[in-house]
């Protein structure tokens, strides 16, 4: 079943509208990250529901998905994406910066336009056989990973970030020990796919690496995917706080005259009823009902954000993964 969802380096485009649309029905289209497909599955046929009981019209959501940063290009290049709903904000800076969207989409909607959240876990085999705690563990010689490559993938860049982070509080901000220190975990990844779904199946199918990090709402669906294989689950106590944006794109809205209905699917991203199915995918959530209602399902983590020490995220890409910038620097100094 999981293969039927795998297209590596691909933006794959399926229809979850319940039936075959109608002329009179209106589309909109959902640019999104790589793995969220079975996510927006659930999503998507209780908000056609939800918005067809309120305004009597019936919508047809349609799905893009890919590595963040490659929807992004695809919506420059032409995709017709009513919204997005990416795993890193500068995919969406990305956009407003070339008048796709709004500069200020972040006020836009709730919580910096973040409906739900995430942080960077770790999925380890049956048994945890290296022991594996924390990110120290992660740099030790007996210990390989798998990731994608940070410059195609949005949890790959929370995970190098996660990794830079914690190491700049160790070291109390020494900057050649952190830059050794994430170096040293690159070098112990064994292979970089170009997308979440591609390390998934170099760890889970060809047994590759003995440590999967990604955002904890992926390794955790990951484990309960592949249940036979006993995969188990490290949410280290101290890891990145990973937002995941949403935004209308304003451009095409406009032409296809589809404001309202996107605008209603990212506000019904924020309900009850969506934030409660969002928590049984592992994704942590603003609603006070659902976090107090699924506190037992997320354990605590100390949250740190890349903001803080990196003063906006169009810094960070430009420092860590620009032309020649620190993610270069590191993995020319060979693997």
């Amino acid at each position: 079943m999981f293969k039927k969802f795998i297209a590596l380096s691909a933006v794959t485009v399926a229809a979850f509208a319940g039936g075959t649309a109608h002329a009179q029905e209106k589309a909109l289209l959902n640019s999104s990250y790589d793995v969220a497909r079975e996510l927006f599955e659930a999503v998507n046929p209780k908000f056609i529901a939800a918005y067809k009981a309120q305004s009597g019209e019936t919508l047809v959501i349609n799905q893009s998905h890919g590595g963040s940063s490659r929807q992004a290009q695809a919506i420059l290049q032409g995709l017709k994406a009513d919204v997005v709903t990416f795993n890193q904000v500068t995919d969406v800076d990305f956009l407003a910066d070339r008048n796709l969207l709004a500069k200020d989409w972040q006020k836009k909607f709730a919580n910096n336009s973040s409906p739900f959240y995430s942080t960077i876990a770790f999925l380890v085999r049956k048994g945890n056989p290296k022991n594996i705690k924390s990110w120290d563990d992660l740099v030790r010689d007996d210990v390989k990973l798998v990731f994608p490559n940070p410059k195609t993938s949005g949890n790959a860049r929370y995970t190098y970030l996660a990794a830079w982070l914690y190491a700049n509080q160790q070291t109390k901000g020494d900057d050649a020990k952190t830059k050794a220190f994430v170096g040293k975990l690159l070098k112990n990844v064994a292979v970089f796919d170009t997308g979440g779904r591609g390390a998934t199946v170099s760890f889970a199918e060809r047994a590759q690496g003995d440590v999967l990090p990604s955002f904890e709402s992926e390794v955790n669906n990951i484990k309960n995917e592949f249940k036979s294989a006993g995969y188990e689950v490290v949410v280290p106590p101290v890891s990145i706080l990973a937002e995941f944006p949403v935004a209308v794109v304003d451009k095409v809205v406009d032409a296809k005259g589809t404001r309202k209905e996107a605008t209603a699917y990212l506000n019904y991203l924020y309900t009850k009823e969506a934030q409660t199915q969002l928590t049984t995918f592992y994704y942590r959530v603003h609603n006070p009902e659902v976090v107090k209602a699924t506190a037992s399902q997320f354990p605590a983590v100390k949250l740190l954000r890349a903001e803080e020490l990196f003063g906006s995220w169009d810094n960070i890409t430009k420092t860590h993964f620009g032309s020649n910038g620190i993610l270069d620097q590191l993995l020319a100094q060979g693997r």
